[in-house]
Parts: C-alpha cells; sequence; structure tokens
C-alpha cells in the first residue's frame, strides 16, 4: 500500500518530484481524488491506462492551476473564457480544439483533435500543480468503471501499488466529478457530462445546452462510457420498496423499512449532502454483504440530473 501523507510544502514538493520524474501520484480535488502523471509524457500516461485498466480509446481530463496556462494548451474562444472566468478554479470542463504543437501526450487524448481541460479549485490540488509547472492528466484515482474515491483510504484500497504517495487532502466537498461541456463546435455547446456544476449555471451564461452524440466506442469526453461508477453489487434504481436481502441507498426523510442495510445519502433531502456522500456510500453498500444495492429515486434538477447520471451507469449491464 503506498504512502498516505499530509499535503504539507515538503510532500507537495516529493509529490511535484515524483510527477516529473514519471510516477504516478494521487491528489485531492473538490470533486474527486484524482490518479495524477505527467501530461506531456508518454510513458507517464500510458502508466495512468495501465493502473486504472482504461480503455485507451477514453481520454483523459488535463488540469492545470489557471486560465493562463490553459491557453497555452487550446484555443479559447469567447464561450469557453466566459466559462473560465465564471466557473474556474471549479467542477467545470471544458473540450476545445488542441492548439497546434502543444506539449500533451497523444495518449492523453486519444487520438482526437480536442482536448479536456480543468482548473481545479482544491487547495492541494492548485499547490501539487504550481509546484510540478506542467499539465497534469488526472482521472479518478480507481480501477476503470468502478467507483470513484472521495477520500484518501479510498484510493489506497483501489490503487495503492500503482502510485508513489497519496496525498490527503481529506474528504471531497464536490464528491461528483467535474461537469464536462464540449465547445469544440462553432455556435454549439454540448453537456458531455453533468457533474458538480449545474447545468443551470452554465446555461444561464450561454443559454440551452446540446445533448451529446451517443458514440460508446469514440467518447469525446471521460465519463461518457454506458457502464461506469459501478459496485460489484448490482444496482436497481427508483426502489419505492426493499427487500431483505438488499441494501438500500436512501434519500429524503421517508425510507421503507426491511433493508439489510440503510445508507441515507441525505435524511434532509439536501442534493449537495447527497452529492457528496454519494461514492462513499454506495462502496458502503457494497461491502454489506447485500445481493444488490435498491436505490430511491433522486428527483429534481441541478446535481440531481449527475447524481442520476452516476447512479444509471452504476446500474448499466456489465461487460
Amino acid at each position: 500500500m503506498s504512502p498516505i501523507v499530509p499535503p504539507d510544502p515538503p510532500s507537495i514538493r516529493e509529490a511535484a518530484e515524483h510527477l516529473c520524474s514519471g510516477r504516478l501520484v494521487a491528489f485531492p480535488t473538490e470533486t474527486v481524488y484524482g490518479l495524477g502523471a505527467d501530461a506531456t509524457d508518454d510513458a507517464a500516461v500510458q502508466s495512468v491506462y495501465r493502473a486504472k485498466g482504461r480503455p485507451a480509446h477514453n481520454p483523459l481530463i488535463v488540469h492545470v492551476a489557471d486560465i493562463k496556462a490553459a491557453g497555452r494548451l487550446v484555443d479559447l474562444d469567447e464561450r469557453s473564457l466566459l466559462l473560465a472566468k465564471a466557473f474556474w478554479p471549479g467542477p467545470l470542463t471544458l473540450v476545445l480544439p488542441a492548439r497546434s504543437g502543444n506539449p500533451v501526450s497523444r495518449h492523453a487524448t486519444a487520438g482526437l483533435a480536442t482536448l479536456a481541460i480543468r482548473v481545479p479549485a482544491h487547495p492541494v490540488a492548485q499547490a501539487l500543480l504550481r509546484q510540478a509547472g506542467r499539465p497534469v492528466v488526472a482521472p479518478s484515482a480507481n480501477p476503470s468503471g468502478r467507483i470513484s474515491p472521495t477520500t484518501a483510504r479510498h484510493v489506497a484500497e483501489d490503487l495503492g501499488h500503482a502510485v508513489a504517495m497519496v496525498l490527503d487532502g481529506g474528504v471531497c466537498q464536490v464528491g461528483l466529478e467535474s461537469t464536462v461541456i464540449g465547445l469544440a463546435e462553432p455556435g454549439r455547446a454540448t453537456l458531455l457530462r453533468p457533474g458538480g456544476l449545474p447545468r443551470q449555471e452554465i446555461e444561464a451564461i450561454l443559454g440551452p445546452l446540446a445533448a451529446p452524440g451517443d458514440d460508446p466506442d469514440r467518447p469525446a469526453s471521460p465519463g461518457m462510457l454506458a457502464s461506469h461508477y459501478a459496485p460489484a453489487a448490482p444496482v436497481r434504481l427508483d426502489a419505492s420498496s426493499v427487500a431483505p436481502d438488499e441494501a438500500l441507498l436512501a434519500f429524503g426523510p421517508n425510507v421503507p423499512p426491511g433493508a439489510r442495510s440503510t445508507f441515507n445519502l441525505s435524511p434532509t433531502g439536501n442534493l449537495a449532502e447527497a452529492a457528496a456522500n454519494l461514492f462513499a456510500m454506495l462502496r458502503l453498500a457494497d461491502r454489506s454483504g447485500a445481493a444488490r444495492i435498491a436505490v430511491m429515486p433522486i428527483e429534481g434538477q441541478g446535481l440531481a440530473e449527475a447524481i442520476r447520471d452516476r447512479l444509471r451507469r452504476a446500474a448499466a449491464p456489465r461487460h
């Protein structure tokens, strides 16, 4: 198991040295913990795919410290600058045309002409990016298709063998991956993945967002595979009742009785609390010994859309 270390200045410097030497480092963002590698190093990026068991056609998000650093890698148009100034640093990823001659590995983009880029808000992520002085790919630090990590312990349990160190920044505040917006086509903004930034806040700036095309063999963004975020146990959605051999992922005050174990995402029906608890409680439910995980309906807009997206993918048929 790799060492979990506090994110003090010496550990940040050591983590940056690992990245610059081609090794993998796990670190917190406000969304989930990321599996970090030097985005300009082909071998390091390939080691991310190997460690996760991630399909090579599934592109990675590149993390940078600020808008200026992003502008060196992608073409920022008027729309992307509006969003960047409003929501960066934060849980927003933009998919934009990659600049000609940019140093990011082609493995990170899965051969696409676009690049997914984000400026994370977490202070540990910011400190690490500035110390490393280079773009860093950082997909969720878990085996591909499985439940994303929101604590350092989750990372150590899942991928401790693959990383040089895990920077412990506590529990991730948002708890869902970033919202991904495609802006590669002029005049068209596409919601590629709902996430920690609600659609409504983006549409207040850009207007209505288009739906993505459906090509599972060539995703334009991370997080678009049909089966994703999945526990080992089967997941049953929109449960109004529960069987004695099921674990229940509840939401709100009115919880049906009879489950083997119950984990309430938010007893008060608070969507931000539910989002922050989702992955950790999915893990707990999966370890409860239940035959299945039943999930109560998650109604509403905003973060509810992202929560439903994760649950739908967690319940999808496994390949």
